[in-house]
């Protein structure tokens, strides 16, 4: 399945360009995330490191000639139908890390243990109980979501399939690369969050394609994913 953008049947593929471009948007994504701000917080260091990377996903696609619109930022067809879409991938997500947290003791690799318990009162501050603190939080993990499955989904996948478009594989290569990558750059380790965002990544990659590469269903999805984890940080 070839990236639907302008005048992609007519023009041979760049691929020298694409490259270019993933190595200029990973090289960022992750040196970005060695600076860190302690005065502002995580949640602003957060957005500070994802609107950094958009800028330069932004630069890139202006270069190719490709907008959001066209990697799947384009308004609903039927809201209904949008929000039927986001609750099959939300509870697509929540069973596939059950199946994951079911199996892990018996895979045959070694998983550092999930400390994210542990480190979210250093990132979010001390949220039990705290619903004041809560509503001030969740438009900011909505919009990191939102930038998340824009990067991530939108841009990242489109690009590696790009890259890979002279195969018969590209779009899975695309779907599993960006899903490790997506993964990895939580926790930069193999550990038990990596794999669970990466899951994650995984769920959103496949449900990117199949229901017609719009973005809106996947935003939905995440910003319900994120908001149930942090409501579970205050109950």
């Amino acid at each position: 399945m070839n990236l639907n953008i302008p005048n992609s049947s007519s023009k041979p593929t760049n691929y020298k360009g694409f490259l270019f471009d993933l190595i200029i948007y990973i090289s960022v994504m992750f040196l970005i995330r060695e600076v860190y701000i302690p005065k502002i917080g995580f949640i602003a260091n957060g957005l500070f490191w994802s609107l950094t990377t958009l800028i330069i996903a932004s630069w890139r696609m202006k270069i190719r000639g490709i907008s959001w619109k066209d990697l799947g930022l384009r308004k609903p067809e039927n809201l209904w139908k949008t929000l039927g879409i986001s609750i099959i991938i939300f509870v697509s997500v929540m069973i596939s890390i059950i199946i994951f947290e079911l199996i892990k003791d018996q895979l045959a690799f070694s998983i550092t243990p999930d400390s994210s318990s542990e480190t979210a009162v250093s990132k979010f501050g001390n949220l039990k109980g705290n619903w004041g603190q809560f509503f001030l939080i969740i438009p900011f993990i909505w919009l990191e979501s939102m930038l998340e499955e824009l990067l991530d989904r939108g841009f990242l996948m489109n690009w590696i399939e790009k890259l890979f478009s002279s195969t018969s594989f590209a779009t899975a290569i695309a779907v599993l690369l960006q899903a490790f990558i997506f993964g990895f750059r939580h926790s930069n380790d193999l550990s038990e969050r990596s794999i669970t965002v990466g899951i994650i990544g995984l769920v959103m990659g496949i449900a990117y394609i199949k229901f017609g590469r719009n973005l809106w269903p996947l935003i939905i999805a995440h910003c319900i994913l994120n908001s149930m984890s942090m409501v579970e940080r205050v109950m």
